[in-house]
């Protein structure tokens, strides 16, 4: 506008006070965040289903669990009964009266599809959920199972769906009619390979967002994420795994953009199938762990944003601080296991050999993450130098997590799961094929041992002795070096320009959109 245009303008009454407009606050993923069952995995986005979907109770930074969707509960003398008292006043989004009867319905309908949540040690310890009244409900355990209060803390699968959102069959496993929670976001629009839309619950129990929008726009590739930000397509990069490069997010920083990293929060491992092919050899799994130099990823790599990893879980996890002795950097005691077992390099060869058979191993990561895919290539490199083969496998998530459960591979990445999970429930999905666990463990003369003491620390009521079990549990598989532990990760976030309040969440899979506000 002209300066002339803008006198005459402002003489004649005409520059009002501004039209308050929707906030949208621009973030993106790899893939769309699927439809939101609240009770079901993949493809369903987890992140996406926090939004949406709240639990009884809610873990906290400080790793107690507060109360939620109860404002709190008591525990019977025997340790199998757990009664809650639900919080008044909670509406669906749909405006359904969120009661007793919707919690029962909601936990019929998880452990009608127990099968498919073995992994999780709470769907075998449960035997009943019933509402005691229109607003107490009634949870009984088989027997004490420690990890409950946790467990239930989870983004899935226990949280509560609305019921008129059920399939007429009223079982979630047969798929949900819409994502109606109680959560502070609404998913109201999704276009397939483009984006997903948020709006906020204007009727939340809770704080509200000062955002009224997220936009969840599909991008695949780190460094087209990055550009957006740049340009300001969107306002916001968080996650633990791959969003953007650390060199990226070091440039970024650099800057002047928001940005951080949280504490750690869980670590990234590669599992080491230990029932076929050379990794079946304990000598080898021992040489893999000597060879790679973590400290060089951690600097070439990840520029400090993560820390190098000794052992499966940080010392900090519970039950985790045992003094387990380190399997250091150290090519010259890699290479020594192998001539001692056998596997020796042929006169002029750079690919050692036992009985005719080449120690050639697959490494499988995921395609779409650019740091699984950089960490493999420094893998291979590092394996290299001391005589092991290794073929970079590059699997679409589909496959990647196919690959896990079936054991179709040498070595595969399997991080832990971080807060509220270790090391209770990560230990408990050992027992069946739902991850990479299973199958990596499948070649040891210890698994009935590990798996039944696995059992025996998620009921017990003994302090001591659970200790003493987990000893056993983390000890065999350290000693057995089943995992290389890499490091332990972080969650990275970058704010825009027009965004501010970057904060990191309580667990590795919770964004923290709540604390973002717009900025000034």
């Amino acid at each position: 506008m002209k300066p002339t245009s803008l006198l005459l303008a402002l003489a004649a009454g005409l520059f009002l006070a501004p039209i308050a407009q929707a906030e949208t606050l621009d973030f993106s993923w790899p893939q769309n965040v699927g439809p939101l069952n609240p009770h079901l995995y993949s493809p369903n986005q987890m992140f996406a289903q926090a939004m949406v979907y709240e639990g009884l109770v809610k873990f906290m930074p400080d790793g107690t669990v507060a109360p939620a969707l109860a404002t709190g509960w008591t525990v019977s003398e025997d340790g199998r009964t757990f009664t809650f008292t639900l919080r008044e006043g909670v509406k669906f989004s749909d405006g359904e009266l969120f009661d007793a009867a919707a919690v029962e319905k909601n936990f019929a309908a998880v452990m009608g599809n127990g099968a498919r949540h073995k992994w999780l040690g709470l769907m075998g310890a449960l035997a009943s959920a019933k509402a005691t009244g229109p607003m107490t409900v009634e949870i009984t355990t088989k027997e004490p199972y420690y990890p409950l209060l946790q467990e239930l803390s989870l983004i899935r699968p226990v949280r509560f769906l609305a019921p008129g959102a059920f399939p007429d069959s009223g079982q979630s496993a047969d798929g949900i009619k819409a994502p109606i929670g109680t959560g502070p976001w609404v998913l109201s629009e999704s276009v397939l390979g483009q984006y997903d839309v948020f709006t906020r619950n204007e009727a939340y129990w809770g704080p509200k967002p000062a955002f009224d929008r997220v936009m969840v726009k599909v991008i695949a590739d780190p460094n087209t994420r990055a550009i957006a930000l740049e340009t300001g397509e969107i306002d916001l990069i968080y996650g633990v795994e791959g969003q953007i490069t650390p060199d990226t997010f070091q440039r970024l920083k650099d800057a002047g953009y928001e940005a951080g990293t949280s504490a750690p929060l869980e670590t990234m491992a590669l599992a080491l199938n230990t029932g076929k092919g050379p990794t079946a050899d304990l000598a080898v799994r021992k040489a893999i762990n000597h060879a790679l130099n973590k400290d060089a990823m951690v600097a070439g790599i990840f520029y400090g944003t993560q820390s190098r990893a000794d052992t499966l879980f940080a010392p900090s996890v519970p039950y985790a601080d045992i003094g387990l002795a380190p399997y250091r950097y150290d090519p010259a005691q890699a290479a020594a296991l192998l001539d001692a077992a056998g596997w020796t390099l042929p006169e002029g060869g750079t690919l050692r050999m036992k009985d005719g058979q080449p120690l050639q191993v697959d490494l499988v990561y995921e395609a779409s993450d650019a740091v699984m895919k950089s960490v493999s290539e420094v893998a291979q490199a590092d394996l290299a130098a001391v005589g092991i083969g290794v073929t970079l496998v590059g699997a679409e998530e589909t496959e990647f997590y196919g690959r896990q459960q079936s054991g179709n591979f040498a070595m595969i990445f399997n991080s832990t799961w971080g807060n509220p999970y270790d090391p209770h429930a990560f230990v408990s999905s050992m027992r069946v094929p739902s991850h990479a666990d299973y199958q990596a463990q499948l070649g040891l003369k210890e698994k009935p041992e590990i798996d039944a003491a696995i059992g025996a620390v998620l009921v017990s009521t003994d302090e001591a002795e659970r200790a003493k079990t987990y000893d056993y549990i983390l000890r065999t598989l350290h000693e057995e070096a089943v995992y290389v532990p890499l490091t332990y990760a972080t969650a990275i976030g970058v704010a825009g320009r027009d965004v501010t309040g970057l904060s990191f969440g309580a667990t590795s899979n919770e964004i923290p959109f709540d604390t973002l506000k717009p900025a000034p």
